[in-house]
C-alpha cells in the first residue's frame, strides 16, 4: 500500500476500448474540467421559519479542456481525424473517453470516464514569429457524465 500523495503528470486520454494502445495524437500537457456537481433546490418547510432544506437535484459536469503541443498527424490519427470529420464535415460522432493517471511503472491508479463526450471547439495557439513558444492547441469537449472508476488490482 502506498501512503504518499499521486502526482498529477503523468497520465493519458485514450477512446474507451483502446485503453493501452499509443497513438501518437492522443497525448495531451494539460485535462482541466474532471469535475462533478449536484444542482440543488431549496425547500421552504410549512410553519418552520428558521431554516431552509437544500436537496440535491441533478448532477451536472463542466466542459473538458485538453491541451497538447500541436503534432503533425494526418486525418486517420485518433484525435485529429475525429475533429476534422465533426468540424469540416459537421459529422459529430461522440465517444467515451478514458484518462488514466498512471504511476512510476506506467500501471493505472485512477481512471476518470468521460461519456458522450463531442467536441465543442478547436483552437490554436498564437503563431508568433518573436517567441519560440510550443504552438498549443486547446480542445474543448461536452459530455454527459462522468465516472470514476477504481484501476484494476496488478
Amino acid at each position: 500500500m502506498n501512503n504518499w500523495q499521486t502526482v498529477n503528470f503523468h497520465f493519458y486520454v485514450g477512446v474507451s476500448g483502446t485503453v493501452g494502445i499509443d497513438h501518437a495524437d492522443a497525448k495531451f500537457q494539460s485535462v482541466t474540467g474532471l469535475d462533478v456537481q449536484f444542482d440543488t433546490e431549496t425547500i421552504k418547510e410549512g410553519g418552520e421559519n428558521r431554516f431552509e432544506h437544500v436537496v440535491p437535484v441533478r448532477r451536472k459536469v463542466s466542459d473538458l479542456t485538453l491541451k497538447r503541443g500541436v503534432v503533425v498527424v494526418n486525418e486517420k490519427s485518433l484525435f485529429t481525424g475525429w475533429l476534422k470529420k465533426a468540424f469540416d464535415d459537421y459529422e459529430i460522432r461522440p465517444v467515451d473517453l478514458d484518462i488514466v493517471l498512471l504511476n512510476e511503472e506506467r500501471k493505472p491508479l485512477a481512471i476518470w470516464k468521460v461519456i458522450h463526450a463531442w467536441p465543442k471547439s478547436w483552437k490554436m495557439g498564437e503563431l508568433n514569429a518573436e517567441k519560440g513558444e510550443v504552438l498549443i492547441e486547446t480542445l474543448e469537449l461536452a459530455f454527459n457524465r462522468l465516472q470514476f472508476v477504481e484501476a484494476p488490482k496488478t
